[in-house]
């Protein structure tokens, strides 16, 4: 199994969401609001004819754990629904899931999915 970690902009996660929900990879996300800063360093921003540098940026973390077979179709939908082809755009990481267990059932590896 796969864990996948996306760090995505605020504005494409309903794509995203609904990208994935048109797949059977889909069982369950987690979404965190999160702040970073990547190769950008930051954005300028203007409030009340104030200027200001923002060091970190708004960015939201989808969290999916999925089948190993899935996981091209997966990225590939993620990168899809995010890119926007501007700078911060985002990132997907990738990690290796040992083990799942659902606390309710006790099933455990992929039909705890």
């Amino acid at each position: 199994m796969k864990h996948i970690k996306a760090i995505i902009q605020p504005d494409r996660l309903n794509a995203v969401r609904q990208a994935l929900e048109q797949t059977e990879s889909y069982r369950g996300i987690i979404v965190t609001d999160v702040m970073g800063q990547g190769n950008q360093k930051g954005i300028i921003q203007a409030w009340r004819g104030e200027k200001f540098q923002m060091d970190l940026i708004p960015k939201v973390m989808i969290d999916l754990v999925i089948k190993d077979t899935e996981l091209e179709k997966v990225k590939n939908i993620i990168l899809n629904a995010a890119r926007s082809g501007e700078i911060g755009d985002g990132k997907i990481f990738v990690y290796q899931v040992e083990e799942v267990i659902r606390i309710r059932t006790g099933e455990k590896g992929e039909d705890a999915l």
